[in-house]
């Protein structure tokens, strides 16, 4: 085993809304080309954990480290927040996330969508980034639509398009939030190929997925939440063909279509 440091580290996270627990203590790591995929019910935490993992939320307890450098923070429970401002940013931009609604500004072309934040966030030369935008969405397989308005497109090559918006800031790892769950069936495999291709690549990420097939083709480890807890995690072949716990039976004998 070689003794790497994780690009995310989370241990023991807390996060409430008030009175409601919505994460109980969870650690979970993803190592460099790791691609952990988060699974459990609706409510169970899964996406809460992927916001707190990118500090779009607040957690209330535990410890958040990325590449080995801990998450500074200020205050306690329900008034901790991240002490350090740059800190956040450097770190988000790490952490390119895709979320289920693509998030596209609408009145910008697919191309200036994908170059707006490595030239505004990352101040890189407009020339360069352009470049790696064409490249990128050449990748996700939309080369041909960098001059249309998301609007023209359909919600896959949408979502796609914002993939190809979270590699070209070239983050350390890619956070995806039920990336197919908006989608028909059809469209949803043309995501699956991207993610399975990037998985392939050796990117670092980690999936809240509602997708069974999608999480055991393209994972090195499946996580199963149920109530804010982390109920059984393991390789997907493991976790897929021999449940250990009767809570993962059931959960995945109820979505089997």
């Amino acid at each position: 085993m070689s003794h790497q440091t994780p690009v995310i580290y989370i241990k023991d996270l807390h996060k409430s809304y008030g009175s409601l627990d919505v994460l109980r203590g969870v650690s979970i790591q993803a190592n460099k080309g790791d691609v952990v995929s988060l699974i459990g019910s609706s409510g169970s935490g899964k996406s809460t954990l992927l916001r707190c993992c990118n500090l779009l939320e607040d957690s209330q307890q535990g410890t958040i480290e990325f590449n080995g450098e801990p998450v500074a923070w200020k205050g306690s429970g329900h008034n901790r927040v991240p002490a350090d401002r740059a800190q956040v940013l450097r770190i988000r931009t790490n952490l390119s996330m895709v979320f289920q609604q693509f998030n596209l500004w609408a009145h910008m072309t697919i191309l200036e969508n994908v170059m707006e934040a490595p030239i505004t966030v990352l101040k890189r030369p407009r020339d360069e980034v352009e470049k790696s935008a064409r490249m990128y969405l050449d990748k996700v397989g939309i080369g041909d639509k960098c001059d249309v308005y998301p609007a023209q497109l359909s919600g896959g090559q949408q979502q796609r398009a914002a993939i190809a918006r979270g590699l070209c800031m070239e983050p350390e790892a890619l956070l995806f939030d039920e990336p197919t769950s908006a989608l028909d069936p059809e469209l949803e495999q043309e995501v699956v190929r991207v993610i399975k291709d990037l998985a392939a690549e050796g990117r670092t990420m980690i999936i809240v997925t509602h997708d069974m097939k999608m999480a055991a083709d393209v994972s090195s480890e499946v996580i199963f939440l149920h109530q804010g807890l982390i109920e059984e995690q393991g390789a997907p072949n493991e976790l897929f063909g021999n449940p250990k716990s009767e809570r993962l039976r059931q959960f995945l004998s109820s979505t089997q279509h």
